[in-house]
């Protein structure tokens, strides 16, 4: 709990230097922009330039939620026909064909234009000295590389950067990487051009194209971020913000909606009656978001639809109470892996949702020549069979899992939030939000608690195909609850990993205090001043 300023993110160095920016006389867009620069320098397993980036930012100002969406778009040479003349029916997850053009340098730029107060020299600074001169690799994220590294290492530019000595760096061990503090010197001195027009665009495309892939100096210097209008549902009296597609932030608002026809407080936390429904609201939201998220430039969504009152009423009604279901139908509209979360407030009332990612942790493996970042394989999400929404096409952004939350109510900020985790995001920002709207939980509880994760088929676009899927319960849950489940048909497992990792900052308005979560899953830390 602090009164001017909080910062919550997934590693306590990036923390620290969020609060020093705020300390500093910086603003919380501020603040976000030098703790994610941080991360992709500490945390290389989930973010980097090399990849695309999310916010929702609360301006004390105008009393407003802004949303921005800096995903990157699909190389215009790259044809679906190229994937049939060489009988290819999903993009690979990893190598040069994955690539999607990274919008996170770009996004930061626009971030700082519109609400920033300090230079983008002085907030990419921590970045870089970090970079020059090396950091602790902590516990989680020395886990995740070793893993990463052993499938990545195949390409030489990954290992030659992110496998000094021939290994991924162990817990403890200090890593240096002078090639990004280059990198990040020469956009902080010459600016976002120089990343997208200049000659890191060069190397980007030249290195790209190398390797087996499509992105040009073209892809680079077109792209552009968008400033969207966050859409939201009400849950009981708490206005749930995500952003639109191609995320699937709808999910969640639909998943609400369906699960506010019930009365989960009276079921209770753990209990089979809460977690069945809660996984049938999950399997129908996730027909839908197989169908209809994608890029909006390409596509008609029925937006005001999937997130109507009326239309999770129809749905909720095909939920059986007693029994799993095999198969749900998407809903007929009658129109047309590892991630950072961060969030930020600031002494002025401001704060930011932010999400960052690479895709697949550290993304596709493909490294530009010398420039010390890997580039994210989001291409990967693409459909490949014609007639979807999301199928691919050239210059068009993916379906992408990425989604920064917030919370009003009565019009006046109450929570910025997020949860990691791929496809798992949505089912993790609806127990968090349910934790502590119908169960009670506080701000930490809401976090810590353990989660249910369920999975339909192994498509990117998470379609529950006509198996009805498979759960898995965190530790935490008892065994009862796990009878219960199964003799509802549901399949049943448990798993250490997969439930994703969260931060949150909350305002308190009548103590006019900041109140910052970070969970045990992840190596993060809140902390405020």
């Amino acid at each position: 709990m602090a009164r001017n300023g909080m910062a919550a993110t997934s590693q306590p160095l990036a923390t620290t230097v969020a609060l020093d920016i705020l300390k500093n006389g910086g603003n919380a867009v501020d603040a976000a922009i030098a703790a994610n620069a941080v991360l992709g320098v500490v945390e290389p397993t989930g973010s980097g330039i090399g990849g695309d980036i999310f916010a929702i930012v609360w301006d004390q100002k105008t009393q407003k939620l802004y949303g921005l969406n800096g995903s990157g778009r699909s190389p215009y040479e790259l044809t679906l026909e190229y994937f049939s003349n060489y009988d290819i029916e999903r993009i690979p997850g990893s190598g040069a064909l994955a690539v999607s053009v990274p919008g996170c340098v770009d996004g930061w730029y626009e971030l700082n234009s519109r609400f920033g107060s300090m230079p983008m020299k002085e907030l990419l600074q921590p970045a870089i000295t970090y970079a020059e001169e090396g950091y602790p690799v902590t516990e989680v994220i020395a886990f995740l590389w070793e893993g990463y590294a052993r499938s990545l290492q195949r390409y030489d530019g990954f290992k030659k950067t992110f496998m000094p000595n021939g290994r991924a760096p162990k817990k403890g061990e200090v890593f240096k990487n002078p090639d990004l503090a280059s990198t990040l010197s020469i956009i902080a001195n010459k600016g976002r051009d120089e990343f997208y027009k200049g000659d890191l665009a060069k190397t980007i495309a030249a290195t790209v194209q190398r390797e087996g892939g499509f992105i040009s100096e073209k892809d680079l210097a077109d792209h552009y971020s968008d400033w969207v209008e966050p859409i939201s549902a009400n849950y009981r009296g708490y206005d749930v913000w995500e952003l639109p597609p191609n995320g699937q932030g709808t999910a969640v608002l639909q998943m609400l909606n369906i699960l506010e026809g019930y009365d989960l407080q009276a079921m209770g936390f753990g209990s089979s009656e809460y977690l069945h429904h809660l996984i049938e609201a999950k399997k129908l939201a996730y027909e839908d978001r197989a169908t209809y998220y994608a890029d909006p430039d390409f596509n008609s969504i029925p937006l005001e639809e999937l997130i109507s009152k009326e239309y999770a009423e129809s749905r909720r009604s095909l939920i059986d109470g007693a029994s799993a279901s095999r198969e749900y139908k998407p809903g007929l509209m009658q129109e047309g892996s590892n991630t950072i979360y961060l969030s930020v407030a600031d002494k002025e009332g401001n704060m930011v949702s932010l999400i960052q990612s690479n895709y697949s942790g550290m993304g596709g493996g493909i490294v530009p020549d010398g420039l010390g970042f890997s580039l994210q394989n989001r291409g990967t999400s693409f459909n490949l069979e014609e007639g979807h929404y999301n199928t691919y096409a050239p210059h068009k952004r993916p379906f992408h899992t990425i989604i920064p939350g917030f919370v009003t109510k009565d019009g006046e900020p109450f929570m910025s939030f997020g949860v990691m985790g791929g496809a798992f995001q949505p089912q993790g920002h609806v127990q968090i939000l349910i934790n502590m709207i119908d169960f009670g939980m506080n701000l930490q509880e809401a976090g810590d608690a353990p989660r249910a994760k369920h999975s339909g088929s192994s498509s990117p676009e998470g379609s529950l195909m006509d198996d009805g899927g498979y759960v898995t319960l965190e530790g935490g849950f008892d065994y009862k609850t796990i009878l219960e489940l199964s003799k509802k048909g549901h399949r049943v497992g448990h798993s250490v990993r997969g439930y994703g990792g969260y931060q949150a900052i909350m305002y308190d308005k009548v103590n006019k205090i900041y109140i910052g979560a970070s969970e045990s899953r992840k190596d993060g830390h809140a902390a405020g001043y």
